[in-house]
């Protein structure tokens, strides 16, 4: 079945091409179809479209479809095209000329927009729930670990002390970033699209203000040209959003391959969340991080991959954004599965709590020895150069005991401080 029939049949191989994968993704997106169709029915009941009976039983139906995509019974066969035309086909089963009124005042272009804008108000909130839970262990363990001092790096040389403490919580700020993003993102999704029909409106006299109630919308996409042009849009915007949380993931889990090798052993994994190797019995292999990475940096790509098919489309609507679908719905799961993973993991973390007493470490506490002499009155650039000289000389001897005190130093965290800000940024 297809919404546009005209009576003729389109070349099978034409079929196949231009619906692609799009019932598997449909599947995904089925749920919010329905609720869309349930407060369309219900605004074109309040417009004298729908009798009461008629906006009753489209709406008994629809919720039974409801029950049947949760309990995971709904399909969608090869002869129809998508999610759309399966269910006004059941709603016209059911209902005969009742179920043909469904699709009044509407395009399926209106309900595609309908459906991934609620689709990713719904994906981005889940996001952002397992972004929480990373950002409240990554916190424990800044505070677990705040007193362990960890090298810093600059140019992969050993440059100043740092600690697990800031490294912990570098990571749980840097997350806050990513919500700030992520809710902007959250902020364009969450514009009501639907009354925009093939992109410039409708000559029925359709409540527009009622749809973006009924949906739980926090306002409406006005224009109905605009609305059209969210499409697309709202996919990049969206990409850029799961690409930030992508980079901080990502860095992360290319820290803790280094972290994990014998060169490092700053921290290590109980060997059930490490794996072998065909022929090294000595290997423990940091896998679960190294997907982490690669998958991560795929998602990155996913604002190019968007700004490539929708660059130089004009206004209105074009079947490349059928596209769109199919790196939009992928990435969430594959970023719910590495937040997951990588949540998972660090919770069985192991801490190396003497790093600093090999010696080749030894020398990352020279600015603690020249910023001491600098507070005993020595010009800066003189102590520098008697630093400098002792080490050259090799009688430079480390004071270990850090005192740092300012705000986001090694002594003085700001966990909470970390934590309000978070919450601000919370959606």
């Amino acid at each position: 079945m297809k919404l546009w029939d005209k009576g003729y049949s389109t070349d099978q191989k034409i079929d196949l091409f231009t619906v692609g994968n799009d019932r598997e993704l449909d599947l995904i997106l089925a749920k919010y179809d329905v609720i869309g169709n349930i407060a369309h029915a219900k605004m074109l009941h309040e417009i004298g479209i729908l009798s009461d009976s008629e906006v009753y039983n489209l709406n008994k139906e629809l919720e039974t479809i409801l029950v049947q995509i949760k309990e995971g019974h709904f399909i969608i066969e090869s002869n129809f095209e998508d999610v759309h035309s399966k269910i006004e086909f059941l709603l016209t089963e059911k209902l005969g000329a009742t179920g043909k009124k469904i699709h009044t005042a509407r395009s399926r272009n209106d309900q595609v927009l309908v459906d991934v804008h609620l689709y990713v108000k719904d994906a981005l909130e889940g996001v952002n729930n397992d972004i929480g839970l990373l950002f409240d262990l990554l916190l424990s363990l800044a505070k677990q670990y705040k007193e362990v001092l960890l090298p810093g790096y600059t140019h992969l040389q050993v440059a100043m002390p740092s600690s697990f403490g800031m490294w912990f919580s570098a990571y749980a700020e840097s997350l806050i970033d990513d919500i700030y993003i992520l809710k902007a993102a959250y902020k364009v999704a969450n514009q009501n699209p639907l009354g925009s029909a093939a992109g410039y409106g409708s000559s029925f006299p359709i409540d527009r203000e009622l749809t973006t109630t009924l949906l739980h919308f926090g306002t409406l996409k006005y224009n109905a040209v605009a609305a059209q042009m969210s499409r697309g849009k709202l996919e990049k915007t969206v990409s850029f959003a799961l690409s930030s949380v992508a980079s901080t993931l990502s860095k992360m889990s290319m820290d803790i391959c280094l972290y994990m090798s014998q060169n490092f052993n700053f921290i290590s994994f109980p060997d059930e969340l490490t794996t072998g190797s065909s022929i090294m019995p000595h290997k423990k292999n940091p896998d679960v991080f190294e997907l982490i990475r690669g998958k991560c940096n795929k998602l990155q790509a996913l604002p190019y991959e968007f700004t490539l098919i929708t660059n130089n489309l004009p206004s209105g609507y074009h079947r490349d954004l059928q596209l769109l679908k199919e790196g939009l719905i992928p990435a969430f799961s594959t970023l719910k599965s590495c937040l997951e993973m990588l949540t998972y993991s660090l919770q069985n973390i192991k801490v190396n709590t003497t790093i600093v007493n090999d010696e080749k470490y030894t020398y990352m506490f020279s600015v603690e020895a020249v910023n001491e002499l600098v507070k005993n009155g020595t010009p800066f650039r003189d102590a520098y150069k008697i630093v400098g000289k002792s080490i050259n000389e090799g009688t430079f001897s480390p004071k270990k005991d850090i005192k740092h005190t300012h705000c986001g130093s090694i002594g003085n965290l700001c966990l909470n401080e970390i934590k309000k800000k978070k919450e601000k940024a919370a959606f």
